[in-house]
């Protein structure tokens, strides 16, 4: 695999089978339970329409995330209903002529966005269970090469040995069974850039490697609800933006004085030079494939914030020649962080320009 060809332009699926309910604001004890409710959601919220309408957009892939509580019932017992509900995904991408990105979005002991007393790192009998779910997923879509595993989403703030090591285990077992499958692995810190140069590289020419971005932070996230940082600063800030704005929340959210030097605008020049580290990355691994699975900026930003900063990114990810999937279509209406490119009654997406961008065409 020297190119990601069928994955240069796609669009993340989050709301349906992972972030469906946001657990940091339930009681401890109601994290993992499923409800009737939650099934309902997982049998009704995402359609054959959804994907054909994603796909009359232009896109060319589709990165869905699941979290392993909604397919593993207890340790090795995996609920049909949900696999039956990828199978018709699968089904429906593939009369839509879109390839997919199965990503295991949060695993039991890696959520991303919660604490946990059990670490998967950490946990010898969670990363078997780990691991054999991705065994079962391979058994089952052994006939479809149109469908890449992407191992775990962001990867927290851990030694990062412990995920290449775990990632090294996962990939052996899956090579056992299926040496072709496309294999996605991400670095720590929440799948970082500047995490890449810690990330192992395999010889191996069908795994690809990815990071996620959302930089700066203020923006993409402002007022955020989830968050503490930019709920307690709680101020719109626009992009491309005054650098000194910028500056004014970084002191008074995270006490950091005279913050962004050189700059005085937050802009595509801001953005080049946080994706360095990507670009490092791919200058020490020629022929390796780089893709940056995640990006997005929050619903209640701006509509014209939000169409130049998908612009500026996707712009220098053309340059920098790394195949992309925004980040997402369509967010529940209790997520927090809703980063949803459509409309949620009508399902089309916010503005013609977001259309004309989001596809490539910049």
């Amino acid at each position: 695999m020297t190119n990601f060809k069928g994955f240069e332009r796609g669009m993340g699926i989050g709301g349906w089978l992972t972030n469906y309910k946001r657990f940091n604001v339930l009681p401890l004890e109601r994290r993992f339970p499923l409800t009737i409710g939650d099934m309902e959601h997982f049998a009704s919220y995402i359609t054959k329409r959804d994907i054909d309408y994603i796909a009359s957009l232009g896109m060319d892939h589709i990165r869905l995330g699941f979290d392993q509580v909604v397919l593993e019932e207890s340790p090795g017992v995996y609920r049909e209903e949900i696999l039956c509900l990828l199978d018709d995904f699968v089904s429906w991408c593939e009369s839509a002529n879109l390839n997919i990105v199965l990503n295991m979005h949060k695993a039991i002991g890696n959520y991303c966005d919660i604490p946990e007393k059990i670490k998967l790192m950490e946990s010898a009998e969670l990363q078997e269970r780990f691991i054999n779910l991705w065994l079962l997923l391979e058994k089952r879509f052994s006939s479809k090469p149109n469908i890449v595993f992407e191992l775990l989403n962001e990867v927290v703030d851990i030694d990062p040995e412990l995920w290449n090591n775990l990632a090294d285990k996962t990939i052996k077992a899956i090579r056992k069974i299926n040496s072709d499958r496309g294999l996605i692995v991400g670095s720590r810190c929440w799948n970082s850039p500047h995490e890449l140069k810690n990330l192992r590289v395999w010889d191996d020419p069908n795994v690809i490697y990815t990071f996620h971005f959302y930089a700066p932070f203020e923006f993409t996230h402002q007022r955020g609800v989830l968050q503490a940082l930019p709920l307690y600063y709680n101020r719109e800030m626009p992009y491309p933006g005054d650098a000194d704005r910028y500056r004014d929340y970084q002191k008074v959210v995270c006490g950091i004085e005279n913050a962004y030097p050189g700059f005085t605008e937050i802009g595509r020049d801001f953005l080049r030079q946080e994706l360095e580290s990507a670009l490092e990355f791919k200058k020490l691994n020629p022929g390796k494939i780089l893709w940056c699975g995640e990006f997005g900026t929050i619903r209640h930003a701006k509509i014209q914030w939000r169409e130049n900063y998908m612009r500026d990114m996707i712009s220098i990810l053309k340059e920098l020649d790394i195949p992309y999937c925004v980040w997402n279509y369509l967010s529940t209406p209790n997520d927090g962080n809703r980063f949803s490119l459509v409309d949620d009654d009508s399902r089309e997406i916010l503005s013609q320009e977001l259309a004309e961008i989001i596809v490539g065409n910049v």
